[in-house]
């Protein structure tokens, strides 16, 4: 992964020149209604705050500011950039909070002490977050969304603090990532086997995934590309991360021309990468058993990247006043991007309302 990130960044340094054509503001497009005026009552917003020491940026979007509170917490890099290519429509009933964590994104700083990229340090940012927007919006309590690594953290954040939220809402849920690593591994081998791609048959063959001994440099050096051609990767019908993701991030208008580079020097450095080894120690479905708020899992049938599988058989173990698990069959990791419109739909009958009349029945 970081030999295909580090490609990916001299590809940027090489396009710095051509960018530079581009006169993007750097910052978000205010809404506005059938006359071209801002939106009265709306919020279009990059905001940087300083969380426990370290100054880190979000972006606030929202028709109408007094709408229910959205914070949402990214995986392994910031999304919130895929938004221009593939809108969520959150921000029509949400005041969604688009938080580039520590380390990530807009939030990237060498200088940030390698030491504080920790799960107890992003879980006290996130209460610090969550705190900042109650008191900002005049909200007793927020929604918190989590997507891939981002439920880790969000997950175990509603644990330690349940009064401060309405709901949890699992996107792409991890559970028992080693497991989930393993399960992808098996998978992906045995389409090459069925498709006759022998070279990357040979190339698993020669990084396994064990449950005993982890997972190889090698295989992580495979795993975005291949995923992402056999369509199980970030989203189903995504077949590159370099067209996918990298080219995205590039054009997106509310990102200075650093910010963009520092997303990816951050994917690189930082984000949730060093989460990784307590990704795969950590048993989800072990640790963290039972809930004391109402809890929605959003999973794409396609996900490899946190199973599917896996994530179903956790949720069917949560205890929790109300929970709802929504399979999403056209989606693999991002639901979100994938398919706005049920989502959008579960969110406002479901989740506002806290119930959870549109889940799967067994």
């Amino acid at each position: 992964m970081l030999t295909i990130i580090s490609i990916l960044l001299a590809c940027m340094l090489i396009l710095v020149g051509v960018l530079q054509l581009w006169s993007y503001p750097g910052k978000p497009q205010p809404f506005v209604d059938e006359n071209g005026n801002p939106l009265e009552g709306s919020i279009s917003e990059k905001v940087f705050v300083n969380i426990n020491g370290v100054e880190q940026g979000m972006f606030i979007k929202s028709k109408d500011a007094t709408h229910p509170v959205l914070l949402y917490l990214h995986g392994g890099m910031p999304d919130y950039f895929l938004t221009q290519r593939y809108p969520t429509g959150l921000e029509d009933y949400f005041t969604v909070v688009w938080w580039e964590q520590r380390g990530s994104g807009i939030s990237y700083n060498a200088d940030i002490p390698p030491e504080t990229m920790t799960l107890e340090q992003m879980i006290s940012d996130t209460l610090e977050v969550t705190n900042y927007l109650r008191h900002r919006f005049d909200k007793e309590k927020i929604y918190l969304m989590g997507h891939s690594g981002g439920t880790f953290i969000g997950i175990q954040a509603t644990v330690q603090a349940p009064e401060l939220y309405y709901a949890y809402i699992g996107v792409a849920q991890m559970s028992n990532q080693l497991k989930s690593e393993r399960l992808a591994y098996e998978y992906m081998l045995q389409q090459f086997k069925e498709s006759g791609n022998t070279k990357m048959v040979r190339k698993l063959e020669e990084a396994p995934v064990t449950m005993t001994g982890g997972i190889p440099d090698a295989y992580l050096a495979l795993r975005d590309p291949a995923m992402h051609s056999l369509g199980i990767g970030t989203m189903h019908d995504m077949d590159s991360v370099l067209t996918g993701i990298f080219i995205p991030s590039l054009q997106s208008r509310d990102y200075t021309l650093s910010e963009k580079v520092n997303t990816w020097r951050g994917k690189a450095n930082s984000g949730v990468a060093p989460l990784w080894d307590d990704f795969l120690a950590t048993d989800l479905s072990k640790e963290v058993t039972e809930l004391s708020i109402p809890v929605y899992f959003f999973e794409g049938v396609y996900d490899y990247t946190c199973s599917y599988t896996l994530a179903k058989d956790y949720f069917e173990q949560i205890k929790a006043p109300i929970k709802g698990f929504y399979t999403f069959e056209q989606s693999a990791h991002s639901p979100l991007f994938e398919e706005p419109e049920k989502m959008g739909h579960i969110l406002q009958e479901d989740v506002l309302a806290g119930a959870n009349n549109l889940a799967d029945t067994k």
